[in-house]
C-alpha cells in the first residue's frame, strides 16, 4: 500500500483505483487526460453549493424535530426523525445534482449508486458524485456538533473535488486536485489549510472511530492500547469526514479508522491530502484509512502496522 504525501516525486499526482484501495493526493496530469483546473474549479463549485443546501435541510429538520417533542436515539426504521433526516438530505442533494449537471452518477450512503439520464442534456457520465448525507449520526442523535454533510466529485475513479459542511458550527472544509484545501467559517471568512508541524510522535493528537461489530471493537480497543503510551493522546470525534478534515487544519496530528465505505471518506480525504497530509484511504474493512501530518507520518503508520500485526497474529 502507497501513501501519498509531499515527499512523493513532485507532490504531482491524483491517484489509483484498485480492489481495495483507493488513493487521494494532489495534482492534475493534462498528459494523460486528466481533468484541468477551470474544470475542477466548477466541480468545487458545486460541491460547496450542495453541501452547504444539504446542511440547510439538515438544520430545518432537526428545528421541526426539536419543535415537536421528537427524541429518538435509534435509527431503525424509515420514520424515526435520524433516518428521515438521513433519507430526506440524500434526496435533496440527488435533486440538485441532477438539476445542475443531469446525467452525472451518485452513489450515496442511504440509496447506493443511481446514474443519472444518459441521454439527458449536457449529461457527462465520466463524473461521479459520493455523497453522505449526514456523517456523525450518533452525534446527531445526541446533540453533539460534530456532524457533517459529505459531497465530493469524482472523475473516471479520481476524487477532484469535495466539501464537507459541519451542520451544527456551519464550517465547511472544501478542497480541488490541485487547488488546495480551505476552511470556510461560519461568517463567511476562509483561509487556506496546512497540516500541523509535528514532529514527535509523543506529541501527536491521534483521531480514530470504531466499528459497530463488537468483535472488530474489541480488535481496535487492543490496538488503541498499545498505541496510547506512544502519543500524547486519542481522540474518537464520531465522524470521518471531520476527523480527515481536522488532519488537514490540524487539530489532529494523524488519523486511522477501519471500515470506512466511499462517502466517509471520499471528499474529506481530498482536504487532507490538498493540506498536506499522507492519506491512504482504504475499501478492505482489516485495512486502516489514514492520514497523518508529514512530520510523524512514518512513525505513526510504523507504530499503526506494528499494532495491528500483533492484533491480527
Amino acid at each position: 500500500m502507497t501513501t501519498v504525501g509531499e515527499d512523493d516525486v513532485g507532490y504531482d499526482h491524483v491517484g489509483y483505483d484498485d480492489e481495495e484501495t483507493h488513493m487521494t493526493g494532489r495534482g492534475t496530469d493534462a498528459a494523460v487526460g486528466r481533468p484541468g483546473p477551470e474544470f475542477i474549479d466548477d466541480l468545487l463549485a458545486l460541491a460547496l453549493r450542495f453541501a452547504s443546501s444539504g446542511g440547510d435541510v439538515a438544520r430545518r429538520m432537526l428545528a421541526e424535530f426539536d419543535t415537536s417533542g421528537l427524541d429518538s436515539r435509534s435509527k431503525t426504521s424509515a420514520t424515526d426523525p435520524v433516518t428521515v433526516i438521513d433519507t430526506s438530505v440524500e434526496q435533496h442533494l440527488r435533486k440538485e445534482i441532477e438539476s445542475s449537471r443531469p446525467g452525472d452518477r451518485v452513489l450515496g450512503e442511504e440509496g447506493g449508486e443511481e446514474s443519472g439520464s444518459a441521454d439527458a442534456p449536457g449529461g457527462r457520465g465520466g463524473v461521479r458524485w459520493i455523497v453522505d448525507p449526514v456523517d456523525g449520526t450518533v452525534n446527531l442523535l445526541y446533540g453533539i456538533p460534530f456532524t457533517a454533510v459529505s459531497v465530493a466529485a469524482e472523475v473516471d475513479g479520481v476524487v477532484v473535488a469535495g466539501a464537507v459542511h459541519n451542520i451544527v458550527t456551519r464550517e465547511t472544509w472544501s478542497a480541488g486536485l490541485g487547488r488546495g484545501a480551505t476552511l470556510r467559517e461560519a461568517d463567511g471568512t476562509s483561509r487556506a489549510l496546512r497540516t500541523s508541524a509535528c514532529v514527535d510522535l509523543s506529541l501527536s493528537l491521534v483521531g480514530t472511530g470504531f466499528s459497530y461489530d463488537a468483535g472488530i471493537r474489541a480488535e481496535q480497543g487492543r490496538v488503541v492500547a498499545g498505541l496510547l503510551p506512544r502519543v500524547r493522546d486519542i481522540r474518537r470525534c464520531g465522524s470521518a469526514a471531520l476527523d480527515l478534515c481536522m488532519v488537514a487544519g490540524g487539530r489532529l496530528d494523524a488519523y486511522y479508522e477501519r471500515g470506512l465505505k466511499p462517502w466517509d471518506y471520499a471528499a474529506g480525504a481530498l482536504v487532507a491530502g490538498e493540506a498536506g497530509a499522507m492519506v491512504t484511504v482504504s475499501d478492505d474493512p482489516a485495512v486502516p484509512t489514514t492520514a497523518a501530518s508529514p512530520g510523524v507520518a512514518e512513525d505513526f503508520l510504523g507504530a499503526l502496522d506494528h499494532l495491528s500485526a500483533g492484533v491480527n497474529s
